[in-house]
C-alpha cells in the first residue's frame, strides 16, 4: 500500500517545480513481501512492496522510492511488483516484474522493467498477459532471476497457467519456455467470482546453481517450483533449459514459498506451507536438498501440536555456512517465531519461547524509534511483536549481523545478528523509513487547523500539526477508537480544532470527534454500527455532520444526537460542507447538484451543470460562504450563490476528479488544483487565477496511478503547498 505525495512551496502556479516528496509516516505501514541483497557488491539491496513499488536501501538504513515514475493512469499497475531480480555480474542492473491483478480490476497486461543505474531510469517490456503483484502468493519468490554466468538471460515464472518464461537479450524480449510444462495448478478458492482467488498462482520461483557448469554460455542447472502440492513442485534442467524433470524424492504435501542456494554446501533449503500466502498457512516444513546426493532432509524446526503455522522467510548467512534463519509464515498467536541454525538445520534455537504460561520469554529486544506509532499503537496494544505475513527474511550475504525481514505492516531487521549465538538475544528495530506503503482513503489540511489529515487503510491515520512535522514520524494513529481502516475525514471551518473522520470496518460504530485537530478522539454519542465508510462533511461551526455511507444512506446527525436518513439525497452522494456558513451544505448525485440551506435537515435541486453526468468532487472556498468549485465529468464549474448558478472554467481542464483549494502567494490568495484531463494528458493541474488556465504540476518525476481514485488536498496554511494521496503513497 504507498503513503502521501507534498509538492514543495511554489512562488506561484505559473512557475511550478513538479519536487515531490513523502509525507513521512516512517514505518512502512503495509506488507513487503520481498528484500533482496546484491550477492556479490556490498551496500546494495532493495525492497518490493504488493501496491507501492520498489525502494532501494540507503547507507542510513533509509529507503528510497525509484519507481515513482512508471505508474501513471494508464498504467497504474506498474506499482505492484510481483518479483525482483538483480544481474549477479552486474550490481547496476535491477529488473521487476510489475502489474498489480491478474484478474479484471487491472485492465493491462503487466511488464517486466528494467534499470541499468540502479532505479534512477527504467525501460519497459510488454508482456503478453498479466502480473499480480498484489495478488495471493505474492510473498512466494523470486519469481524473476538473471543467470549469474550470462546477463543476457533472464527467466520469469508467470501466473495464470502462463508458465516461464525466458529472455536471451538482457529482457528485451521474453518467449516461453516450451520445454517446461508446469503451470502451477494451485487455485485458492475455485469459486470467487471476482477472481482474485480464482486464478492459478503458477510458478513459485527460479533459483540457479552458480556451482554448476555451463552449457553454451549458460548455466546447466537451474530449478523452478510451482504452486502444487499433489506430486511434484520442484523442477530442475541440467541442460540450461532444453529439458527439464521433477526432482526426485522431494516432499508432496505443501507448497514451496522460497528456495535458497547455499553454493558451499552444494544445498538448496526450501520453506513450505499449505496455503500461497500471505495470510494463509496452518501447516508447513522446512527442507534441505544435498544436489550431488539428491538428497532430502527434512529440518522443520518444530513438530506436534507446536506446528500450528507454515514456513516463508528463509535466509542462509553466505559468511558462515550451515548457518539459517527461517520464520513461520502466518502465526498469529500468541506472535510469530523465528529460528536459527548454526548445523545446517540439524538443531535449532527461537527468538522467545514460554515460561511459566502464560509468561513469554523473550531473547530480543524491540525498538520503534523511527516510527514510534508501530510500538504505542500496534506492539503495546496486541501480543503479536514479531509480525505476520513473514514472507521475506533476509541475511546480508557481506554482513553477517545485518538482518532485514519484512511484514504486514513494516520491516524490521537489526545489526547484531550474530548475537543470537553467543549471548542468544539480539536488538530488533523498525527499519521501514523511506517505505511510505500505505491505503491513503482521504486528507485535508484544516486553516488555522492541523496541516494535514491523512485517513489511512489498515492503519487509522495521522494527524501532523504544523508542516514541519511532516518530517517527522508521528506518536500515534488516530486511536480511542482506533478504526482498521478510516475512510473519509474532515473538519470544521469555523472552528478547525473540530474534526470528524469516519471508519470502514463494520460491527462497530464507526463515527469519531475530535476538538484538538485530531490528536485525541472520542465516539459520537449518536453513531451505532448501522453504518460505516463513505465521506463525511462537518459543518462550519462543527456542530452538524452530513455522512455519505458506503454500507447505506446519507444521513445526518446535530448536537451529536442519533442519525436519521436524508431522503432527498440518494446513496453514494458526493457532499461538502460550506467552510463559512453552517447553514449550508452541498451534495452532487450522478448530474444533479444539491443544496441544503437548513443545515442538511433536507436538500433541493440547485443550479443545473450542462452536459454533465457526473458529478465528482466539490470543494468549498475556505474563506468565502457560498463559493465553490465542482469537479465532473466534463471538467471544473464555480459557483459564487451557493450553487444557485454555475459557470464553466477554461475549457483546458476535461474529465476531473478530485479538486482541492489552497493558499496562494499571498495570504488571501488560492490556488486550484485537480486531477483531469489537460494538455499533458490525465495528471494533476494547477491555477492560480481562478480557473482561467492550468498548469502541469505533476512534472515528469512522480506519477499517482489512476487518478481517478487519487486523493488531493491544498494545504490551508503553507503557500502554495498540495497534498496528494494515492492508494499506495503520500506525497507532498
Amino acid at each position: 500500500m504507498k503513503a502521501v505525495a507534498v509538492l514543495s512551496s511554489l512562488a506561484a502556479i505559473a512557475d511550478a517545480a513538479a519536487t515531490w516528496k513523502n509525507a513521512r509516516f516512517g514505518g512502512g505501514g503495509g506488507f513487503v513481501p520481498s528484500i533482496v541483497f546484491h550477492p556479490t557488491e556490498p551496500g546494495v539491496a532493495y525492497a518490493r512492496t504488493d501496491i507501492g513499488g520498489i525502494y532501494r536501501l540507503n547507507d542510513d538504513d533509509s529507503w528510497t522510492p525509484i519507481t515513482d515514475s512508471l505508474a501513471d493512469t494508464a498504467h497504474w499497475g506498474r506499482w505492484g511488483p510481483d518479483a525482483l531480480a538483480l544481474d549477479p555480474q552486474d550490481a547496476d542492473i535491477i529488473y521487476s516484474a510489475v502489474g498489480m491483478y491478474t484478474n479484471d480490476w487491472d485492465p493491462n497486461n503487466g511488464a517486466i522493467i528494467k534499470s541499468t543505474d540502479r532505479g534512477e531510469t527504467w525501460t519497459v517490456t510488454d508482456l503478453p498477459f498479466k502480473v499480480g503483484g498484489n495478488m495471493p502468493g505474492r510473498g512466494m519468490g523470486e519469481r524473476l532471476a538473471v543467470d549469474p554466468k550470462n546477463s543476457d538471460i533472464v527467466y520469469f515464472g508467470a501466473r495464470s497457467g502462463n508458465g516461464l518464461w525466458k529472455s536471451t537479450d538482457a529482457g528485451e524480449s521474453f518467449e516461453k519456455v516450451d520445454s517446461f510444462e508446469a503451470v502451477g495448478t494451485y487455485i485458492p478458492n475455485p469459486n470467487d467470482s471476482s477472481g482474485y482467488n480464482s486464478d492459478k498462482q503458477g510458478l513459485a520461483f527460479v533459483t540457479f546453481d552458480s556451482t554448476s557448469d555451463t552449457v553454451d554460455g549458460a548455466t546447466s542447472r537451474i530449478f523452478v517450483g510451482t504452486a502444487d502440492n499433489i506430486t511434484a513442485s520442484v523442477y530442475v534442467t541440467e541442460d540450461a533449459g532444453a529439458t527439464w524433470e521433477a526432482v526426485e524424492g522431494q516432499p508432496d504435501q505443501f507448497f514451496p514459498h522460497k528456495c535458497r542456494l547455499q553454493p558451499d554446501e552444494g544445498a538448496l533449503y526450501l520453506s513450505y506451507t499449505d496455503g500461497s500466502g500471505p495470510y494463509d498457512g496452518s501447516l508447513g516444513s522446512v527442507w534441505r536438498y544435498d544436489i550431488s546426493s539428491g538428497e532430502w532432509t527434512n529440518i522443520t524446526p518444530v513438530t506436534g501440536s507446536d506446528l500450528n503455522f507454515g514456513f516463508g522467510g528463509l535466509a542462509l548467512d553466505m559468511q558462515n555456512p550451515g548457518t539459517l534463519v527461517v520464520a513461520s509464515l502466518n502465526s498469529w498467536w500468541p506472535d510469530a517465531q523465528i529460528y536459527r541454525s548454526t548445523d545446517s538445520g540439524a538443531t535449532w534455537s527461537v527468538l522467545w519461547q514460554w515460561g511459566n504460561y502464560p509468561e513469554l520469554i523473550y531473547y530480543y529486544g524491540i525498538s520503534t524509534e523511527k516510527a514510534p506509532w508501530i510500538r504505542n499503537d500496534f506492539l503495546d496494544v496486541d501480543s503479536k511483536w514479531l509480525g505476520w505475513m513473514i514472507e521475506s527474511l533476509e541475511i546480508n550475504p557481506h554482513d553477517s549481523d545485518h538482518f532485514l525481514y519484512g511484514t504486514g505492516l513494516t520491516i524490521f531487521g537489526g545489526h547484531d545478528l550474530t548475537n543470537w549465538d553467543r549471548t542468544h538475544n539480539i536488538t530488533i528495530e523498525s527499519l521501514a523509513d523511506g517505505i511510505e506503503e500505505t491505503a491513503v482513503l482521504e486528507i485535508a489540511s484544516a486553516p488555522g487547523g492541523s496541516e494535514l489529515l491523512a485517513a489511512v487503510g489498515d492503519i487509522s491515520g495521522f494527524s501532523f500539526a504544523d508542516a514541519a512535522d511532516l518530517d517527522t514520524a508521528p506518536q500515534n494513529v488516530w486511536n480511542s477508537p482506533k478504526f482498521t481502516s478510516t475512510d473519509g475525514v474532515d473538519y470544521a471551518g469555523n472552528n478547525p480544532e473540530k474534526v470528524v473522520r469516519v471508519g470502514k470496518d463494520g460491527g462497530a460504530p464507526m463515527l469519531a470527534l475530535s476538538s484538538d485537530g485530531g490528536f485525541t478522539w472520542a465516539l459520537h454519542a449518536g453513531a451505532d454500527s448501522s453504518a460505516s465508510g463513505g465521506k463525511v462533511a462537518y459543518s462550519a461551526d462543527g456542530d452538524i455532520i452530513v455522512w455519505s455511507t458506503e454500507s447505506g444512506n446519507v444521513i445526518r446527525s446535530q448536537d451529536e444526537g442519533s442519525f436519521s436518513a436524508i431522503s432527498s439525497l440518494s446513496s453514494g452522494a458526493v457532499i461538502a460542507a460550506d467552510r463559512s456558513d453552517n447553514d449550508y451544505f452541498y451534495a452532487g448525485s450522478s448530474g444533479t447538484f444539491y443544496v441544503s440551506s437548513n443545515g442538511g435537515s433536507a436538500f433541493s435541486e440547485a443550479g443545473s451543470l450542462s452536459g454533465v453526468d457526473s458529478i465528482r468532487d466539490i470543494a468549498t472556498h475556505p474563506t468565502t460562504a457560498g463559493t465553490l468549485y465542482i469537479s465532473t465529468n466534463t471538467g471544473v464549474f464555480t459557483s459564487t450563490d451557493h450553487g444557485a448558478t454555475f459557470t464553466p472554467l477554461s475549457t483546458t481542464l476535461t474529465n476531473t476528479h478530485q479538486i482541492s483549494l489552497g493558499v496562494g502567494a499571498g495570504s488571501t490568495d488560492f490556488n486550484i488544483y485537480a486531477f483531469g484531463t489537460g494538455p499533458n494528458g490525465a495528471r494533476l493541474y494547477g491555477s492560480g487565477n481562478g480557473g482561467d488556465s492550468w498548469t502541469d504540476i505533476q512534472g515528469d518525476g512522480q506519477t499517482f496511478g489512476a487518478i481517478d481514485g487519487a486523493r488531493l488536498a491544498g494545504s490551508g496554511n503553507v503557500g502554495g503547498r498540495v497534498y496528494v494521496g494515492v492508494l499506495s503513497r503520500l506525497v507532498k
